[in-house]
């Protein structure tokens, strides 16, 4: 929900991004406004969409306060079975592992890792944003 904001946002900025030239050229042709927003309009703002969409998904996978709320558990065992059981998350994982834990300094590794994987989860999926963001332009 968080996120919410952040991807209606770039969603209204990548529709805003499309001319109104080309809006007004397929209703002159004879489109319908459905039309025009399924076949003009929603195909040249995909890429601004996409890369709002991953992006948020980066930006919550490293928000903590937004997790603590919602569920989260220091260590579980199994996966969880439906929505509303408790889970884990990497950057209260983290968190827990660099303050918290009675023997620091015999977690560190442990804890290191757990950073090492949220950075890369981050990094995939702001990679994968510009990826679908080139791919898209070039068509």
């Amino acid at each position: 929900m968080l996120s919410l904001p952040y991807l209606i946002t770039t969603t209204e900025e990548a529709l805003k991004t499309v001319p109104q030239s080309m809006r007004e050229g397929a209703l002159a042709l004879g489109a319908t406004q459905f039309e025009t927003i399924r076949d003009i309009v929603l195909p040249q703002a995909v890429p601004g969409i996409a890369t709002g969409v991953i992006l948020s998904l980066s930006r919550a996978a490293g928000e903590t306060a937004p997790i603590l709320f919602t569920g989260v558990a220091f260590f579980i065992t199994d996966l969880p079975t439906d929505l509303s059981g408790e889970f884990m998350a990497l950057p209260y994982h983290l968190y827990m592992l660099s303050t918290q834990h009675q023997s620091i300094e015999a977690v560190r590794p442990l804890a290191y890792g757990t950073a090492s994987v949220l950075i890369i989860l981050v990094f995939l999926l702001n990679l994968t944003a510009i990826v679908i963001r080139n791919r898209y332009r070039t068509k």
